[in-house]
């Protein structure tokens, strides 16, 4: 790096080399290497920590050009008992097992340590459970950011200080409502199985619990990086900043590149026989899977609606057989006119863009959520865990964007005919435009990019001169 001024006047000047390290789960992953190509095309040089068994996937999705380097370097998975050799996702694990990587990231610090001596970045974006890390890069001249791939509600909601009382950890009817000085929220009190699902944040199994992680990040960090923008979040991202009291850096959405190459022609040529915006896709996810009976009511409500639908449905193992068993006997026969049930990988995005598609029944992931609104879709949104509740109340009632579907208080139970009406309520009111625009403008998107990349310039030459 160049020495620079230290009042930014030379920000333009600076190259700059980050290093990106996420937590070996593809959700976290995937907004990685999305951030990796959005910065690496404004001339950052970019080094990509992973596990070797991650990196043909990661380096298929990667944009590297000799222009705008992205480089892979990877990073070993100590021993840990109980956690299989070989094992460097939690797409390989169980969730016991996912567990034990964490243990296992827990002991990385020498090694990271050796890479970020040899490597020298000026910036590294880790994950959660990752505390160690920010006092080694303090130690040689590295500024930490903390990169939050869930947007800024879940963190405002869950992950701050208030959100203990009086020291101890919340209880399920605590967390039905909002951490102090959060009050103005515009959604209404959780209900029971979602407060219930936030309960396991604050459990520990054989180590620090998720909570402790993160918050532990969020304290030792230089600065937080969370994925939204001001316009989408803005009260959620002030809220956490008052909580942290340290700087909060924004990538902005992080909208996916359009997608390229055609869709399967069988798959297009049935599309092709229904009217523009008539067509209803439903997906949850490769990470995401629904209870058998709810299954059944997500199959009969798609059918109870009376429009034409592509349902993919995916399973922890065995995919095929799964879907055979788990389906409402008759239910493909009857439905073969106007429906397709798939499992395993689609073109998601390349389905979503076709014209006639019109309707997006999703888990509201926060990829999927951008990936539906760009595509100028209905959202009707059935959450399943975690961040997933909070992005659904973002959408619904801050947004105002899509519909979700109504469920039973205490165990999240919904029949066949929630479902259709939450798909009628999203057919008779369209909802998102705004969000669309907003979300495909190349000027306004490209703008978070640039402004994140002056500002990490910024924060490194506010310590350093290096040459």
């Amino acid at each position: 790096m160049v020495a620079v001024a230290r009042d930014g006047s030379a920000a333009s000047e600076v190259s700059l080399h980050v290093a990106m390290f996420p937590w070996f789960a593809f959700g976290h992953i995937g907004p990685f290497v999305q951030l990796a190509n959005k910065i690496a095309a404004h001339g950052v040089r970019v080094s990509f920590f992973s596990a070797p068994g991650n990196i043909p996937r990661i380096s298929s999705a990667l944009e590297s050009s000799p222009c705008h380097p992205i480089a892979m370097v990877p990073v070993q998975i100590p021993a840990v008992d109980g956690l299989p050799p070989g094992a460097e996702s939690t797409a390989e694990v169980t969730p016991a097992m996912a567990e034990l990587l964490k243990l296992a990231t827990d002991k990385m610090a020498p090694q990271i340590e050796t890479l970020l001596v040899n490597l020298r970045p000026d910036v590294i974006l880790f994950d959660f459970g990752m505390q160690w890390l920010p006092p080694i890069a303090h130690r040689l001249g590295v500024k930490s950011l903390f990169f939050s791939v869930f947007s800024a509600i879940s963190s405002a909601y869950l992950t701050v200080p208030s959100r203990l009382i009086d020291g101890h950890p919340p209880t399920a009817e605590d967390l039905k409502g909002p951490p102090p000085g959060l009050e103005n929220t515009t959604f209404p009190t959780l209900k029971t199985y979602e407060s219930r699902d936030f309960l396991y944040l604050f459990k520990s199994f054989s180590g620090p619990c998720v909570f402790d992680r993160v918050t532990a990040c969020m304290e030792v960090c230089d600065a937080i990086l969370s994925k939204t923008c001001m316009e989408m979040e803005g009260p959620y991202v002030k809220y956490v900043q008052s909580q942290y009291k340290k700087p909060i850096l924004l990538t902005g959405p992080v909208v996916p590149e359009p997608p390229f190459g055609e869709l399967d022609n069988q798959l297009a040529e049935w599309l092709s026989r229904f009217p523009e915006k008539s067509v209803i896709f439903c997906s949850f996810g490769s990470e995401t899977f629904l209870k058998d009976d709810q299954i059944k009511e997500l199959a009969w409500g798609l059918e109870m609606t009376g429009s034409p639908f592509i349902l993919v449905l995916n399973f922890p193992e065995n995919g095929e057989s799964m879907l055979k068993e788990v389906l409402p006997e008759g239910f493909q026969e009857k439905v073969k006119e106007k429906g397709i049930v798939k499992t395993g990988w689609v073109q998601q995005q390349l389905i979503m863009a076709h014209p006639s598609v019109g309707y997006f029944v999703c888990h509201a992931g926060l990829s999927s959520i951008i990936e539906g609104l760009i595509s100028d879709l209905q959202l009707v949104l059935l959450p399943q865990k975690g961040d997933q509740f909070l992005n659904s109340k973002l959408v619904v009632w801050d947004l105002k964007a899509g519909v979700e579907v109504n469920r039973k208080d205490e165990d999240g139970f919904f029949t066949q005919n929630d479902l259709c009406e939450a798909v009628k309520s999203a057919m008779a009111s369209a909802r998102g435009k705004y969000w669309r625009d907003f979300l495909s403008n190349k000027e306004i998107q490209d703008g978070f990019t640039k402004d994140l990349v002056k500002k990490m310039k910024e924060m490194v030459m506010g310590f350093c001169g290096r040459e």
